[in-house]
């Protein structure tokens, strides 16, 4: 039983989509013995499989008993965060998370063709949400080869740099065109518990549909990204 506690301790401190390997590190647990446990775990609903079956996130019994704790409403999973919010929009929205300063996806859309997560890893400069990373994890740019996607991406690093200004300044991430023809994109910063930021939230169209001036969608991004507050 103390197991199993550590380990939803666990997932719950590393944020979703944590991986099996890095729970049974934290809690110092056997692999073999967390691989089991995890399995119970989602099995009886404490925990839950991210989309991809690369992690853990705490599942639907957790947050009942976090509801029956404190007596209030209980706190929305990042599934039902997203799905209401892309039953507001007709573009395509996922979550990436940025805990240990590498992208991972928390939350595709399955209606939607987006960019992998591997593929925005490779080339963060020239995604909205890829640009969030660098901006708030600066590490992540050293070594970092500024290779030309399509003839908007960013290959000048004093430029680059200008703009992870804009991006830390605004706290919002705009890419047109930069990673695909005839494709635009918006990120915000999703944070943790407490000020951090802990991954982001991406919203991605047809070019010319998605501005940074769109007041009415960063104000929906932003809205959204203060819901999954604590949930990455």
């Amino acid at each position: 039983m103390q197991k199993a506690l550590a380990m939803l301790e666990a997932v719950a401190y590393l944020g979703a989509g944590v991986t099996a390997k890095q729970i049974a590190a934290h809690t110092q647990v056997p692999p073999a013995t967390a691989y089991r446990m995890l399995n119970y775990l989602v099995a009886d609903g404490f925990l839950a499989r991210t989309p991809d079956l690369s992690g853990f996130a705490l599942g639907r019994r957790t947050s009942e008993l976090a509801y029956a704790a404190t007596d209030t409403e209980p706190v929305r999973t990042v599934a039902q965060v997203l799905d209401a919010m892309r039953a507001e929009t007709r573009h395509g929205l996922y979550l990436m998370s940025f805990r240990g300063g590498a992208l991972r996806a928390i939350d595709i859309d399955p209606d939607h063709e987006v960019v992998s997560a591997s593929t925005i890893t490779r080339n963060p400069h020239a995604h909205a949400v890829g640009k969030l990373l660098l901006a708030y994890r600066p590490r992540c740019l050293d070594d970092l080869e500024l290779r030309s996607m399509t003839a908007h991406t960013l290959v000048d690093g004093l430029a680059l740099h200008a703009e992870l200004a804009r991006v830390l300044a605004t706290e919002l991430s705009f890419e047109n065109e930069e990673s695909r023809v005839g494709r635009a994109a918006l990120a915000v910063p999703v944070r943790g518990a407490g000020s951090e930021v802990v991954g982001g939230l991406c919203v991605q169209g047809i070019a010319g549909r998605l501005s940074p001036n769109n007041d009415r969608l960063v104000g929906f991004l932003r809205a959204g990204a203060d819901e999954l507050c604590g949930l990455v």
